[in-house]
């Protein structure tokens, strides 16, 4: 296998590309963003215009993928020719990486969710297994996304722990979310700073930014269809200063805006990436003067 996603597949910053963006892209001269990704689900095997469409983007720009129906912690045996189709799609296209999240969506059928994985050494074993199996098929890591969650059925350990077994034990790489950390921070009662600190910062590949809707005071649903919030921000400028700057991308999956807000917020993602930059290089000069 390797583990060759060098320090990052990606840099800079990025946005999920959906089929509902293709008309108002391909009208762009170019897109302000470093890369971009898909779910392979919605992709592969698709050709016709939505295929040369989808290849003119892959020629122009790096590409990750963020899959949906893998279901890494599941009952189910690992869809294998799923998997080795996934692996002809990367290839075809060049793709940087392959990333799914640390939870279930099937038992005997699809669930059409994402289900929380009960955090016990049990399923650590399980699930660093079934992701081996996955990379032992795709001949480099996956990239595991830390999920949003509303039960945790089964607890025996803390949910960072659970994360930091799994990558340990499955030697897989971490698609950090900030907004997923600060949306289970609300809804579990942690402290998100500390969570986001003790994640192993050489494990990242990259980054997931998002907006949410607030339930309640004390229940937050993570949505992907509003703006990105003042904290979330600020704990993504935290995850900059502690772990570098990392590569960053917009997720945004419904109410998406038009087309000048949605680069708008994407931008800012630069305007944060900067900023730490500046930081760090003040902070350098001083230590050195």
């Amino acid at each position: 296998m390797k583990t060759g996603l060098t320090r990052f597949p990606v840099k800079g910053v990025g946005i999920g590309l959906r089929r509902s963006l293709l008309n108002e892209f391909l009208s762009q001269d170019s897109i302000p963003v470093d890369f971009m990704e898909v779910a392979p689900e919605n992709w592969i095997g698709l050709g016709g215009k939505f295929g040369k469409q989808f290849r003119a983007f892959t020629e122009r720009y790096p590409f990750n993928l963020h899959g949906l129906s893998l279901s890494i912690g599941g009952p189910e045996p690992i869809d294998v020719a799923f998997v080795r189709e996934v692996k002809k799609f990367m290839q075809l296209h060049n793709i940087r990486c392959y990333s799914e999240h640390l939870s279930y969506c099937s038992d005997d059928g699809h669930l059409y969710d994402l289900m929380p994985i009960p955090f016990t050494e049990e399923a650590v074993h399980h699930v660093a297994g079934r992701i081996k199996q996955v990379q032992d098929i795709i001949e480099e890591q996956l990239v595991i996304e830390n999920v949003s969650y509303y039960a945790a059925p089964g607890k025996e350990m803390a949910e960072i722990d659970f994360i930091n077994a799994v990558l340990d034990e499955a030697d897989c790489k971490l698609l950090l979310d900030v907004n997923n950390i600060y949306v289970n921070s609300v809804n579990h009662r942690y402290d998100a700073s500390e969570f986001l600190r003790a994640l192993p910062g050489e494990r990242i590949a990259y980054v997931h930014i998002a907006g949410h809707y607030n339930e309640a005071d004390d229940l937050i649903i993570d949505t992907h269809g509003a703006d990105v919030i003042d904290p979330v921000w600020a704990l993504l400028d935290e995850a900059y200063e502690h772990f570098g700057i990392l590569p960053t991308l917009l997720e945004r999956d419904f109410n998406i805006p038009p087309y000048a807000e949605l680069m708008s917020e994407v931008s800012q993602i630069r305007q944060h990436q900067k900023a730490a930059t500046t930081h760090t290089a003040r902070e350098h000069a001083h230590a050195t003067a």
